[in-house]
C-alpha cells in the first residue's frame, strides 16, 4: 500500500495535519494509520474542552504562536462548519500574596502575545465575576472558550477522507524500515505500508516511534495522569464558568481548577501524578516495561528528585478526597467533599530531556523520512490546525 505520506496517530494533531496536507497539495496521497478502533480516544478525547487563549506561554514560543494562530483558525473553522462552542471567559486568581508575582507575570506574557480586553480585578471584582470564589487579585481572559474536541477531531476526519485521505483504524506500529532516496517501510500488526515520508503523531508513544530510528533519542515521555471530579447538580451555581489558579512557574501544569463544560456540567480538577502505563487512566493500571521505561530515564529520576514533595502532595489528593477537596476550597470555599462525583481522567503525554528538563514547548524533529512531533501537551487541542499547517510546511519543502 503505497502512499506519499503516512501519518501515525489519529488524536487532533495528527487529524489536523492530515487535513492542513490535503488542502494544501490535494493530489498527494496520505493516510493515517490509528491503533486504536476510533480516533481521539486519549489525550484528545479525554481532556476538558477549553479553547486556551494562549496567557501563560512563553512570548515568541511555539506554544505560544501556534496557540495563537490556532486559535483564530479553530474558531472560524468551527463557524464554518456549525461546531458548537462558547466563549464563556475566564478567571485566573491568586488567593494569597505570595501568588502575586507570578499573576503579574502571567498578565505580561498575555500583553505581550497580544490578548486584547486583559483585566486585572481585586476582591470585590473578582465576586462579579465569580460571586463564590475566594481571591485578592485576578485576571479576567475573555478569549478563553468551552469546546469539545472529540467532534472537532470528527469534522477533521470526514473532511480529510471527503478530500481524498484515508484513515485505517486497528493499525499499531511494531517497526519501520527506510531506505535511503525511497522512502520508508511502515509495518503495523495487520500490513505494511510504503510512504515517502511518514509523520509520527503518536502522542503517549511519539518517542518508542521516534526510537525506531533514533536509538539515542534525548527525550522520553513520561505519563502524567490528571483525574477529575465532577460538582453534582444542584451545587454546579457554584461556578459560572471558568476559575483557575496562578500555575507554579516551576511546574508545567496549571494545578486544580473548576472548568464550565460545553455539556453544561461543572469538572473541577485535575492533579497530575505519575502513571505505571502510559495509557494508565486508573490507580491500578500498571504495565512492567513501560514504568521501567519511565523510572531508568535519567531525566525522569532528575524530576522526581526535584518535585518529590510536590509529587508526594498529587498522589495524596489522587487517594484522599478530603485533600482535594481542601485544594478546591481555595478557590471556593464552599465547595464541600460531598459536592463532588467522581469523573475520567486523562493522561498527559510530558516529555522529559535526559538532563531532567520537563519541556514546556511543542518540539518537532526531523530528518530523511519522518517528521517526528515529540511534544504536543495542552494547548495542542486549541493550537492543531496552526501546529498542522506548520508541519504541512515542513512537508511542503520536501515536494
Amino acid at each position: 500500500m503505497q502512499y506519499d505520506i503516512l501519518i501515525k496517530g489519529g488524536g487532533i494533531v495528527g487529524l489536523a495535519t492530515a487535513l492542513r496536507l490535503k488542502e494544501q497539495k490535494p493530489q498527494l496521497t496520505i493516510a493515517l494509520l490509528e491503533k486504536e478502533n476510533a480516533i481521539a480516544k486519549h489525550q484528545t478525547g479525554n481532556n476538558s474542552g477549553v479553547i486556551h487563549s494562549g496567557i501563560y506561554y512563553k512570548p515568541g514560543s511555539l506554544k505560544a504562536t501556534n496557540c495563537i494562530s490556532g486559535y483564530h483558525q479553530l474558531l472560524e473553522f468551527c463557524d464554518k462548519h456549525g461546531i458548537q462552542y462558547d466563549l464563556c471567559g475566564k478567571i485566573i486568581v491568586a488567593t494569597d500574596a505570595a501568588e502575586l508575582p507570578a499573576l503579574e507575570n502571567v498578565y505580561q506574557r498575555g500583553i505581550a502575545n497580544g490578548l486584547k480586553g486583559l483585566k486585572k480585578i481585586n476582591e470585590r471584582e473578582i465576586k462579579e465575576y465569580e460571586p463564590h470564589c475566594s481571591g485578592i487579585e485576578g485576571i479576567v481572559v475573555p478569549q478563553t472558550g468551552i469546546i469539545d474536541y472529540k467532534a472537532v477531531s470528527a469534522k477533521y476526519a470526514e473532511l480529510f477522507q471527503q478530500a481524498g485521505g484515508q484513515i485505517f483504524l486497528g493499525e499499531k506500529v511494531v517497526d519501520i524500515k527506510n531506505t535511503p532516496g525511497k522512502g520508508s517501510e511502515v509495518i503495523t500488526e495487520n500490513k505494511t505500508y510504503s510512504a515517502k515520508l511518514l509523520v509520527n503523531c503518536a502522542g503517549l508513544f511519539s518517542d518508542k516511534i521516534a526510537a525506531i530510528n533514533h536509538k539515542n533519542i534525548d527525550v522520553r515521555i513520561i505519563p502524567f495522569r490528571g483525574e477529575y471530579y465532577k460538582i453534582k447538580e444542584e451545587k454546579k451555581y457554584l461556578v459560572k464558568n471558568l476559575i483557575y489558579p496562578v500555575p507554579d512557574p516551576n511546574f508545567p501544569f496549571l494545578g486544580v481548577h473548576y472548568t464550565r463544560m460545553i455539556d453544561g456540567a461543572v469538572e473541577a480538577g485535575p492533579n497530575a501524578v505519575f502513571a505505571f502505563k502510559r495509557e494508565g487512566y486508573h490507580r491500578t493500571d500498571f504495565k512492567i516495561d513501560e514504568f521501567l521505561e519511565a523510572i531508568s530515564w535519567p531525566g525522569f529520576r532528575k524530576v522526581a528528585f526535584k518535585y518529590w514533595k510536590t509529587g508526594l502532595g498529587e498522589y495524596y489528593r489522587s487517594f484522599s478526597k478530603a485533600a482535594f477537596t481542601r485544594a478546591l476550597q481555595k478557590l471556593v470555599p464552599e465547595i464541600q467533599e460531598d459536592d463532588l462525583v467522581p469523573a475520567g481522567a486523562g493522561v498527559r503525554a510530558q516529555a522529559c530531556d535526559r538532563t531532567g528538563g520537563l519541556i514546556d514547548d511543542f518540539l518537532i524533529l526531523e530528518d530523511e523520512f519522518i517528521i517526528n512531533v515529540c511534544n504536543a501537551p495542552s494547548p495542542a487541542a486549541t493550537s492543531s490546525l496552526a501546529i498542522g499547517q506548520t508541519i504541512a510546511g515542513m512537508v511542503m519543502k520536501r515536494y
